[in-house]
Protein backbone atom coordinates (compact mmCIF):
# COMPACT_ATOMS: atom_id res chain seq x y z
CA UNK A 1 0.00 0.00 0.00
CA UNK A 2 2.17 2.58 -1.07
CA UNK A 3 -0.51 5.53 -0.63
CA UNK A 4 -1.61 4.08 2.78
CA UNK A 5 0.45 7.22 4.67
CA UNK A 6 0.00 9.64 2.25
CA UNK A 7 -4.15 9.00 2.84
CA UNK A 8 -3.68 8.92 7.00
CA UNK A 9 -1.62 12.16 6.86
CA UNK A 10 -4.13 13.92 4.73
CA UNK A 11 -6.90 12.16 7.08
CA UNK A 12 -4.90 13.78 9.87
CA UNK A 13 -4.64 17.26 8.31
CA UNK A 14 -8.36 17.38 6.98
CA UNK A 15 -9.53 16.39 10.67
CA UNK A 16 -7.64 18.97 12.62
CA UNK A 17 -8.45 21.79 9.83
CA UNK A 18 -11.82 21.47 8.92
CA UNK A 19 -14.82 20.03 10.98
CA UNK A 20 -16.91 18.54 9.32
CA UNK A 21 -20.52 19.40 7.75
CA UNK A 22 -22.49 17.27 10.66
CA UNK A 23 -20.91 19.46 13.06
CA UNK A 24 -20.74 22.52 11.54
CA UNK A 25 -24.69 22.59 10.94
CA UNK A 26 -25.11 21.90 14.66
CA UNK A 27 -23.08 24.62 15.43
CA UNK A 28 -25.12 26.96 13.13
CA UNK A 29 -28.54 25.71 14.78
CA UNK A 30 -27.05 26.86 18.30
CA UNK A 31 -26.09 30.21 16.63
CA UNK A 32 -29.90 30.40 15.59
CA UNK A 33 -30.81 29.40 19.08
CA UNK A 34 -28.54 31.85 21.37
CA UNK A 35 -29.32 35.85 21.44
CA UNK A 36 -26.50 37.79 19.44
CA UNK A 37 -26.37 40.46 21.61
CA UNK A 38 -25.01 38.20 24.66
CA UNK A 39 -21.33 36.87 25.76
CA UNK A 40 -22.83 33.48 24.81
CA UNK A 41 -24.05 35.09 21.61
CA UNK A 42 -20.63 36.99 21.40
CA UNK A 43 -18.68 33.30 21.70
CA UNK A 44 -20.46 31.62 19.02
CA UNK A 45 -19.86 34.29 15.94
CA UNK A 46 -16.40 33.81 17.29
CA UNK A 47 -16.30 30.43 16.78
CA UNK A 48 -18.16 30.32 13.44
CA UNK A 49 -15.08 33.03 12.50
CA UNK A 50 -12.76 30.55 13.49
CA UNK A 51 -14.01 27.55 11.47
CA UNK A 52 -13.72 29.37 8.75
CA UNK A 53 -10.70 30.88 9.52
CA UNK A 54 -9.18 27.41 10.04
CA UNK A 55 -10.04 25.74 6.68
CA UNK A 56 -9.23 28.99 5.01
CA UNK A 57 -5.04 28.58 5.97
CA UNK A 58 -5.38 25.03 6.60
CA UNK A 59 -4.24 25.27 10.10
CA UNK A 60 -5.14 23.72 13.14
CA UNK A 61 -9.21 24.44 14.63
CA UNK A 62 -7.63 24.48 18.32
CA UNK A 63 -4.66 24.49 19.55
CA UNK A 64 -4.90 21.69 21.50
CA UNK A 65 -4.81 18.92 19.01
CA UNK A 66 -5.51 16.41 21.24
CA UNK A 67 -4.79 12.42 21.80
CA UNK A 68 -4.98 11.03 18.24
CA UNK A 69 -7.18 8.25 18.86
CA UNK A 70 -7.55 5.65 15.22
CA UNK A 71 -10.20 3.31 14.57
CA UNK A 72 -9.08 1.15 11.69
CA UNK A 73 -11.29 -1.66 10.34
CA UNK A 74 -8.78 -4.26 8.10
CA UNK A 75 -9.51 -7.21 5.75
CA UNK A 76 -8.69 -10.28 7.29
CA UNK A 77 -4.71 -10.60 6.13
CA UNK A 78 -3.63 -7.39 6.19
CA UNK A 79 -0.27 -6.52 7.59
CA UNK A 80 -1.52 -4.34 10.53
CA UNK A 81 2.40 -4.34 11.67
CA UNK A 82 3.02 -1.85 8.92
CA UNK A 83 0.25 -0.23 8.94
CA UNK A 84 0.73 0.93 12.24
CA UNK A 85 4.26 2.12 11.41
CA UNK A 86 2.90 4.42 8.61
CA UNK A 87 0.76 5.38 10.86
CA UNK A 88 3.43 7.11 12.98
CA UNK A 89 5.15 8.21 9.77
CA UNK A 90 1.66 9.92 9.07
CA UNK A 91 1.51 11.42 12.34
CA UNK A 92 5.33 12.71 13.13
CA UNK A 93 4.86 14.08 9.52
CA UNK A 94 1.77 16.14 10.81
CA UNK A 95 3.55 17.42 13.97
CA UNK A 96 6.46 18.67 11.83
CA UNK A 97 3.98 20.51 9.24
CA UNK A 98 2.20 22.26 12.18
CA UNK A 99 -1.46 20.25 11.59
CA UNK A 100 -1.11 18.32 15.02
CA UNK A 101 0.72 19.93 17.66
CA UNK A 102 3.65 17.71 19.75
CA UNK A 103 1.25 16.34 22.66
CA UNK A 104 2.94 13.62 24.13
CA UNK A 105 4.43 13.19 27.25
CA UNK A 106 6.66 11.42 29.23
CA UNK A 107 4.07 10.65 32.48
CA UNK A 108 7.15 10.72 34.96
CA UNK A 109 9.69 13.17 33.56
CA UNK A 110 7.11 15.50 32.09
CA UNK A 111 9.42 15.46 28.60
CA UNK A 112 7.94 16.16 25.56
CA UNK A 113 8.80 13.61 22.82
CA UNK A 114 8.09 16.26 20.17
CA UNK A 115 6.59 13.94 17.86
CA UNK A 116 3.41 12.81 18.97
CA UNK A 117 5.33 9.31 19.28
CA UNK A 118 5.73 7.64 22.96
CA UNK A 119 4.05 4.56 24.87
CA UNK A 120 0.64 4.88 24.42
CA UNK A 121 0.46 7.66 21.93
CA UNK A 122 -1.01 7.72 19.52
CA UNK A 123 -4.09 5.54 19.75
CA UNK A 124 -4.32 2.75 17.05
CA UNK A 125 -7.42 0.42 17.91
CA UNK A 126 -6.89 -2.02 15.29
CA UNK A 127 -10.23 -4.40 14.05
CA UNK A 128 -11.17 -6.96 11.73
CA UNK A 129 -13.79 -6.82 9.17
CA UNK A 130 -15.46 -9.56 6.55
CA UNK A 131 -14.99 -6.65 3.76
CA UNK A 132 -12.06 -5.47 1.08
CA UNK A 133 -11.44 -1.88 2.27
CA UNK A 134 -9.97 -0.31 5.26
CA UNK A 135 -12.09 2.20 7.44
CA UNK A 136 -9.91 4.72 9.00
CA UNK A 137 -11.29 6.98 11.40
CA UNK A 138 -9.74 9.64 13.44
CA UNK A 139 -11.09 11.70 16.89
CA UNK A 140 -8.96 14.63 18.06
CA UNK A 141 -10.13 14.93 21.41
CA UNK A 142 -8.47 17.85 23.42
CA UNK A 143 -7.03 17.48 26.61
CA UNK A 144 -9.93 20.21 28.23
CA UNK A 145 -12.84 18.54 27.18
CA UNK A 146 -10.78 14.80 27.96
CA UNK A 147 -11.30 16.37 31.52
CA UNK A 148 -14.55 16.41 31.75
CA UNK A 149 -15.30 12.86 31.02
CA UNK A 150 -16.80 11.03 34.35
CA UNK A 151 -18.18 8.21 35.08
CA UNK A 152 -20.79 7.03 37.62
CA UNK A 153 -21.28 3.84 39.43
CA UNK A 154 -24.73 2.99 39.53
CA UNK A 155 -27.18 3.49 42.62
CA UNK A 156 -25.16 7.00 43.18
CA UNK A 157 -26.23 10.14 44.86
CA UNK A 158 -26.09 13.04 42.70
CA UNK A 159 -26.17 16.57 43.46
CA UNK A 160 -29.28 18.24 42.81
CA UNK A 161 -30.53 15.22 41.38
CA UNK A 162 -30.87 12.73 44.51
CA UNK A 163 -30.70 9.06 43.83
CA UNK A 164 -29.73 7.62 40.41
CA UNK A 165 -30.79 4.20 39.80
CA UNK A 166 -29.70 0.77 38.00
CA UNK A 167 -32.54 2.00 35.42
CA UNK A 168 -33.03 4.35 32.52
CA UNK A 169 -33.70 6.79 34.85
CA UNK A 170 -30.78 6.74 37.00
CA UNK A 171 -28.58 6.55 33.71
CA UNK A 172 -31.05 9.94 32.53
CA UNK A 173 -29.65 11.18 36.15
CA UNK A 174 -26.10 10.82 35.52
CA UNK A 175 -26.52 12.05 32.05
CA UNK A 176 -27.52 15.99 33.07
CA UNK A 177 -25.26 15.73 36.08
CA UNK A 178 -22.59 15.24 33.60
CA UNK A 179 -23.22 18.07 31.53
CA UNK A 180 -23.88 19.95 34.83
CA UNK A 181 -20.30 19.57 36.04
CA UNK A 182 -18.39 19.89 32.62
CA UNK A 183 -20.13 23.91 32.68
CA UNK A 184 -17.58 25.90 30.56
CA UNK A 185 -14.59 24.26 31.11
CA UNK A 186 -14.97 21.92 28.54
CA UNK A 187 -15.80 24.28 25.89
CA UNK A 188 -19.18 24.22 25.69
CA UNK A 189 -21.56 24.10 23.62
CA UNK A 190 -20.45 20.43 23.18
CA UNK A 191 -21.41 17.29 22.11
CA UNK A 192 -21.30 13.14 24.38
CA UNK A 193 -21.09 9.98 23.82
CA UNK A 194 -22.27 7.89 26.66
CA UNK A 195 -21.57 4.50 27.84
CA UNK A 196 -24.01 2.41 29.64
CA UNK A 197 -22.67 -1.06 31.03
CA UNK A 198 -19.21 -2.58 30.26
CA UNK A 199 -16.58 -2.60 32.68
CA UNK A 200 -14.66 0.71 33.83
CA UNK A 201 -12.25 0.36 30.51
CA UNK A 202 -14.81 -0.98 28.02
CA UNK A 203 -17.49 1.83 29.53
CA UNK A 204 -15.26 5.10 28.47
CA UNK A 205 -14.23 2.77 25.45
CA UNK A 206 -17.87 2.57 24.28
CA UNK A 207 -18.73 6.12 25.63
CA UNK A 208 -15.76 7.47 22.70
CA UNK A 209 -17.20 5.15 20.22
CA UNK A 210 -20.50 6.73 20.02
CA UNK A 211 -18.72 10.14 19.10
CA UNK A 212 -18.48 8.68 15.58
CA UNK A 213 -21.86 8.42 14.84
CA UNK A 214 -23.38 10.99 12.59
CA UNK A 215 -25.10 13.82 14.65
CA UNK A 216 -28.11 13.59 12.63
CA UNK A 217 -28.46 9.25 12.86
CA UNK A 218 -31.58 7.80 14.50
CA UNK A 219 -30.18 5.03 17.49
CA UNK A 220 -31.71 1.73 16.79
CA UNK A 221 -33.14 1.20 20.58
CA UNK A 222 -36.04 3.45 20.66
CA UNK A 223 -35.58 4.12 24.25
CA UNK A 224 -32.20 4.75 23.91
CA UNK A 225 -32.75 7.16 21.29
CA UNK A 226 -35.77 8.50 23.76
CA UNK A 227 -32.92 9.30 26.24
CA UNK A 228 -31.00 10.95 23.69
CA UNK A 229 -33.77 13.31 22.79
CA UNK A 230 -34.55 14.36 26.13
CA UNK A 231 -30.66 14.83 27.19
CA UNK A 232 -30.40 16.97 24.43
CA UNK A 233 -33.70 19.11 24.75
CA UNK A 234 -33.10 19.40 28.90
CA UNK A 235 -29.40 19.87 28.73
CA UNK A 236 -29.96 23.77 27.08
CA UNK A 237 -32.29 24.62 30.27
CA UNK A 238 -29.44 24.50 32.63
CA UNK A 239 -28.61 27.83 31.34
CA UNK A 240 -24.89 26.81 31.16
CA UNK A 241 -24.57 28.42 28.05
CA UNK A 242 -21.77 28.81 25.24
CA UNK A 243 -18.22 28.80 27.36
CA UNK A 244 -19.86 28.72 30.53
CA UNK A 245 -20.98 32.40 30.15
CA UNK A 246 -24.78 31.27 30.44
CA UNK A 247 -27.58 30.84 27.57
CA UNK A 248 -29.72 29.09 25.38
CA UNK A 249 -27.05 26.39 24.29
CA UNK A 250 -25.56 24.59 26.62
CA UNK A 251 -25.29 20.88 24.15
CA UNK A 252 -25.34 20.37 20.76
CA UNK A 253 -25.09 16.45 20.48
CA UNK A 254 -25.77 13.60 22.51
CA UNK A 255 -25.27 9.89 21.46
CA UNK A 256 -26.18 6.54 23.73
CA UNK A 257 -24.54 3.55 23.59
CA UNK A 258 -25.47 0.51 25.58
CA UNK A 259 -23.43 -3.04 26.65
CA UNK A 260 -23.70 -6.00 28.77
CA UNK A 261 -22.19 -6.19 32.28
CA UNK A 262 -21.44 -7.49 35.79
CA UNK A 263 -24.34 -8.30 38.35
CA UNK A 264 -22.41 -6.69 40.42
CA UNK A 265 -21.31 -3.54 38.73
CA UNK A 266 -23.66 -0.91 37.17
CA UNK A 267 -20.96 1.98 35.09
CA UNK A 268 -22.41 4.87 33.49
CA UNK A 269 -19.26 6.63 31.15
CA UNK A 270 -19.35 9.88 29.76
CA UNK A 271 -17.14 11.27 27.20
CA UNK A 272 -17.46 15.42 27.10
CA UNK A 273 -16.72 16.84 23.43
CA UNK A 274 -15.70 20.23 22.93
CA UNK A 275 -17.41 22.51 19.90
CA UNK A 276 -14.44 21.26 18.16
CA UNK A 277 -15.70 18.65 17.49
CA UNK A 278 -12.66 16.89 15.44
CA UNK A 279 -13.11 13.19 13.96
CA UNK A 280 -13.33 12.33 10.25
CA UNK A 281 -13.03 8.73 8.86
CA UNK A 282 -12.08 7.59 5.29
CA UNK A 283 -12.61 4.06 3.36
CA UNK A 284 -9.05 2.99 1.43
CA UNK A 285 -8.67 0.93 -0.88
CA UNK A 286 -6.38 -2.01 0.37
CA UNK A 287 -4.00 -2.46 -2.55
CA UNK A 288 -3.38 0.73 -3.39
CA UNK A 289 -3.56 2.37 -0.21
CA UNK A 290 -5.31 5.62 -1.76
CA UNK A 291 -8.24 6.83 -0.23
CA UNK A 292 -11.69 5.75 -1.99
CA UNK A 293 -14.32 7.97 0.02
CA UNK A 294 -14.76 10.10 2.79
CA UNK A 295 -16.92 9.19 5.69
CA UNK A 296 -18.18 12.12 7.12
CA UNK A 297 -19.42 15.22 4.75
CA UNK A 298 -17.35 17.76 4.14
CA UNK A 299 -17.71 21.21 5.74
CA UNK A 300 -16.23 23.03 2.98
CA UNK A 301 -19.68 23.98 2.01
CA UNK A 302 -21.73 24.97 4.77
CA UNK A 303 -20.62 28.95 5.46
CA UNK A 304 -20.78 29.54 9.26
CA UNK A 305 -20.30 33.42 8.86
CA UNK A 306 -21.91 35.91 6.68
CA UNK A 307 -20.15 38.54 5.37
CA UNK A 308 -22.10 41.60 5.66
CA UNK A 309 -23.38 41.02 9.00
CA UNK A 310 -20.08 39.38 10.63
CA UNK A 311 -18.03 41.13 12.68
CA UNK A 312 -16.38 39.67 15.48
CA UNK A 313 -14.98 42.83 16.91
CA UNK A 314 -14.90 44.72 19.64
CA UNK A 315 -17.83 46.65 18.33
CA UNK A 316 -19.93 43.25 19.15
CA UNK A 317 -18.98 44.08 22.91
CA UNK A 318 -22.04 46.27 22.68
CA UNK A 319 -24.21 44.06 24.37
CA UNK A 320 -27.42 44.29 26.49
CA UNK A 321 -25.68 42.02 29.07
CA UNK A 322 -23.11 45.19 29.99
CA UNK A 323 -24.19 48.21 32.44
CA UNK A 324 -26.02 50.63 30.54
CA UNK A 325 -23.08 53.62 31.11
CA UNK A 326 -20.28 51.05 29.74
CA UNK A 327 -22.22 49.67 26.93
CA UNK A 328 -20.01 49.85 23.52
CA UNK A 329 -17.06 51.18 25.25
CA UNK A 330 -13.34 49.97 24.01
CA UNK A 331 -11.56 49.09 27.21
CA UNK A 332 -7.56 48.89 25.81
CA UNK A 333 -5.07 47.69 28.08
CA UNK A 334 -1.77 48.23 27.18
CA UNK A 335 0.77 46.38 29.10
CA UNK A 336 2.04 46.51 31.45
CA UNK A 337 -0.92 47.60 33.29
CA UNK A 338 -1.57 49.26 36.32
CA UNK A 339 -3.66 48.49 39.03
CA UNK A 340 -5.59 51.96 38.30
CA UNK A 341 -6.78 50.43 35.53
CA UNK A 342 -7.43 46.69 36.56
CA UNK A 343 -9.81 48.16 39.46
CA UNK A 344 -11.98 49.91 36.91
CA UNK A 345 -12.66 46.52 34.97
CA UNK A 346 -16.04 44.70 36.20
CA UNK A 347 -17.56 41.69 35.24
CA UNK A 348 -18.95 41.82 31.88
CA UNK A 349 -16.41 43.89 30.30
CA UNK A 350 -14.76 43.44 27.19
CA UNK A 351 -10.90 44.26 27.09
CA UNK A 352 -8.49 44.32 24.33
CA UNK A 353 -5.30 43.79 25.06
CA UNK A 354 -2.11 45.11 23.38
CA UNK A 355 1.58 45.30 23.84
CA UNK A 356 3.24 41.62 25.50
CA UNK A 357 1.85 38.89 27.13
CA UNK A 358 3.22 35.70 28.28
CA UNK A 359 1.69 31.91 28.17
CA UNK A 360 1.97 29.74 31.15
CA UNK A 361 0.77 26.40 31.85
CA UNK A 362 1.14 24.01 34.55
CA UNK A 363 4.79 23.21 34.09
CA UNK A 364 5.39 26.80 34.50
CA UNK A 365 3.50 27.48 37.09
CA UNK A 366 4.84 24.87 39.39
CA UNK A 367 8.35 25.94 38.12
CA UNK A 368 7.58 29.71 39.41
CA UNK A 369 6.38 28.25 42.78
CA UNK A 370 9.92 28.07 44.20
CA UNK A 371 11.82 30.17 41.42
CA UNK A 372 12.35 33.30 39.84
CA UNK A 373 10.60 34.34 36.92
CA UNK A 374 12.78 35.08 33.79
CA UNK A 375 11.75 38.90 33.42
CA UNK A 376 10.12 40.96 35.35
CA UNK A 377 6.20 40.57 35.27
CA UNK A 378 4.75 43.31 37.28
CA UNK A 379 1.83 44.87 34.99
CA UNK A 380 1.42 41.92 32.96
CA UNK A 381 -0.44 39.65 31.31
CA UNK A 382 -0.29 35.62 31.72
CA UNK A 383 -2.06 33.76 28.83
CA UNK A 384 -2.90 29.87 29.78
CA UNK A 385 -1.95 28.68 26.24
CA UNK A 386 -0.38 25.97 24.75
CA UNK A 387 0.37 27.20 21.28
CA UNK A 388 0.91 25.28 18.14
CA UNK A 389 4.79 26.96 17.31
CA UNK A 390 6.48 26.51 14.05
CA UNK A 391 10.32 27.63 13.07
CA UNK A 392 11.61 28.85 9.92
CA UNK A 393 14.92 30.73 8.75
CA UNK A 394 12.58 33.60 9.91
CA UNK A 395 12.08 32.69 13.22
CA UNK A 396 9.13 31.33 15.24
CA UNK A 397 5.47 31.87 14.41
CA UNK A 398 2.29 31.05 15.88
CA UNK A 399 0.06 28.83 13.90
CA UNK A 400 -2.67 28.37 16.53
CA UNK A 401 -3.02 29.96 20.37
CA UNK A 402 -6.35 29.71 21.64
CA UNK A 403 -6.95 29.29 25.41
CA UNK A 404 -6.12 26.30 27.56
CA UNK A 405 -8.51 25.35 30.76
CA UNK A 406 -7.70 27.35 33.50
CA UNK A 407 -9.00 25.65 36.63
CA UNK A 408 -5.39 23.28 36.59
CA UNK A 409 -3.50 26.26 37.90
CA UNK A 410 -5.87 27.47 40.78
CA UNK A 411 -3.43 25.52 43.52
CA UNK A 412 -0.72 28.25 42.06
CA UNK A 413 -2.08 31.15 40.48
CA UNK A 414 -3.30 33.45 43.55
CA UNK A 415 0.22 33.01 45.06
CA UNK A 416 1.74 33.60 41.66
CA UNK A 417 0.03 36.82 40.90
CA UNK A 418 0.76 37.98 44.25
CA UNK A 419 4.52 37.24 43.97
CA UNK A 420 5.59 38.58 40.88
CA UNK A 421 2.81 41.74 40.19
CA UNK A 422 0.61 39.62 37.41
CA UNK A 423 -2.61 41.84 36.60
CA UNK A 424 -4.42 40.08 34.50
CA UNK A 425 -4.34 36.31 33.63
CA UNK A 426 -6.25 34.55 30.23
CA UNK A 427 -7.88 31.54 29.69
CA UNK A 428 -11.31 29.50 29.54
CA UNK A 429 -13.77 28.63 32.17
CA UNK A 430 -12.79 30.68 35.00
CA UNK A 431 -10.86 29.92 38.12
CA UNK A 432 -11.74 28.86 41.77
CA UNK A 433 -12.22 31.34 44.95
CA UNK A 434 -8.32 31.00 46.02
CA UNK A 435 -7.83 32.97 42.77
CA UNK A 436 -10.75 34.74 43.05
CA UNK A 437 -9.62 36.28 46.64
CA UNK A 438 -5.84 37.04 45.41
CA UNK A 439 -7.51 39.00 42.52
CA UNK A 440 -9.79 41.35 45.10
CA UNK A 441 -6.65 41.65 47.36
CA UNK A 442 -3.82 41.95 44.73
CA UNK A 443 -5.79 43.73 42.48
CA UNK A 444 -6.27 41.56 39.49
CA UNK A 445 -8.47 40.42 36.48
CA UNK A 446 -9.11 36.98 34.72
CA UNK A 447 -10.09 37.41 30.98
CA UNK A 448 -12.17 34.62 29.36
CA UNK A 449 -10.92 33.91 25.73
CA UNK A 450 -13.27 31.96 23.34
CA UNK A 451 -12.04 27.97 23.56
CA UNK A 452 -11.28 27.08 20.87
CA UNK A 453 -10.85 30.07 19.00
CA UNK A 454 -6.47 29.22 17.56
CA UNK A 455 -7.01 30.74 14.67
CA UNK A 456 -9.09 33.76 15.36
CA UNK A 457 -6.33 34.69 18.14
CA UNK A 458 -3.03 33.85 16.44
CA UNK A 459 -4.53 36.36 14.15
CA UNK A 460 -3.95 39.02 16.94
CA UNK A 461 -0.37 37.77 17.44
CA UNK A 462 2.20 39.87 15.77
CA UNK A 463 5.13 39.17 16.98
CA UNK A 464 6.93 36.68 19.00
CA UNK A 465 9.69 38.45 20.99
CA UNK A 466 11.22 34.96 22.63
CA UNK A 467 11.14 31.69 24.57
CA UNK A 468 12.11 30.51 27.89
CA UNK A 469 11.97 27.03 29.29
CA UNK A 470 11.81 25.60 25.78
CA UNK A 471 12.97 22.45 28.06
CA UNK A 472 9.51 22.21 29.03
CA UNK A 473 8.53 21.53 25.39
CA UNK A 474 6.37 23.91 23.10
CA UNK A 475 2.90 23.80 24.57
CA UNK A 476 4.47 23.97 28.36
CA UNK A 477 7.21 26.85 27.23
CA UNK A 478 7.07 30.20 28.21
CA UNK A 479 6.24 32.30 25.04
CA UNK A 480 6.82 36.27 24.92
CA UNK A 481 3.86 37.22 22.17
CA UNK A 482 3.19 40.61 20.95
CA UNK A 483 -0.16 41.11 20.57
CA UNK A 484 -2.87 44.06 19.04
CA UNK A 485 -6.43 43.80 19.22
CA UNK A 486 -6.94 40.67 21.56
CA UNK A 487 -9.99 40.53 22.25
CA UNK A 488 -11.57 38.78 26.05
CA UNK A 489 -14.13 39.04 28.84
CA UNK A 490 -13.73 40.08 31.92
CA UNK A 491 -15.06 37.29 34.09
CA UNK A 492 -13.47 37.04 37.33
CA UNK A 493 -12.41 40.69 38.83
CA UNK A 494 -11.18 42.75 41.67
CA UNK A 495 -14.35 43.43 43.35
CA UNK A 496 -14.86 39.87 43.99
CA UNK A 497 -17.19 38.86 41.64
CA UNK A 498 -17.15 35.94 39.11
CA UNK A 499 -19.58 34.86 36.43
CA UNK A 500 -18.08 31.28 36.53
CA UNK A 501 -19.65 31.32 40.34
CA UNK A 502 -22.63 32.70 39.54
CA UNK A 503 -23.81 30.57 36.36
CA UNK A 504 -22.68 27.21 38.33
CA UNK A 505 -25.21 28.56 41.45
CA UNK A 506 -27.66 29.35 38.54
CA UNK A 507 -27.06 25.77 37.15
CA UNK A 508 -26.86 23.82 40.16
CA UNK A 509 -30.45 25.25 41.06
CA UNK A 510 -31.98 24.52 37.89
CA UNK A 511 -30.46 20.86 38.16
CA UNK A 512 -32.83 20.26 40.66
CA UNK A 513 -36.27 20.79 38.47
CA UNK A 514 -34.72 17.29 36.37
CA UNK A 515 -34.88 15.22 39.54
CA UNK A 516 -38.37 13.39 39.69
CA UNK A 517 -38.67 10.35 37.49
CA UNK A 518 -39.39 10.65 33.53
CA UNK A 519 -38.76 7.36 32.36
CA UNK A 520 -40.95 4.62 34.46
Amino acid sequence: MKHFEESVYRLIVETSTNLPGDVRKAVKRGREAEDAATRAGLALATIAQNIEMAETQVSPICQDTGMPTFVVHTPVGANQIEMKKDIFKAVIRATQDGKLRPNSVDSLTGKNSGDNLGPGTPVIHFEQWEEDTIDIRLILKGGGCENKNIQYSLPAELEGLGKAGRDLDGIRKCVMHAVYQAQGQGCSAGFIGVGIGGDRTTGYELAKQQLFRHIEDVNPNPDLQKLEDYVLDNANKLGIGTMGFGGEVSLLGCKVGAMNRLPASFFVSVAYNCWAFRRQGVLIEAESGEIQEWLYESGSGIAMTEAETEAVTVAASESSEVEAEREGKEIVLQTPISEEQIRSLRVGDMVVIRGEMHTGRDALHKYLMDHDAPLDLNGAVIYHCGPVMLKDDEGWHVKAAGPTTSIREEPYQGDILKKFGIRAVIGKGGMGPKTLKALQEHGGVYLNAIGGAAQYYAECIKKVNGVDFMEFGIPEAMWHLEVDGFAAIVTMDSHGNSLHADVSKDSAAKLEMFKEPVFL
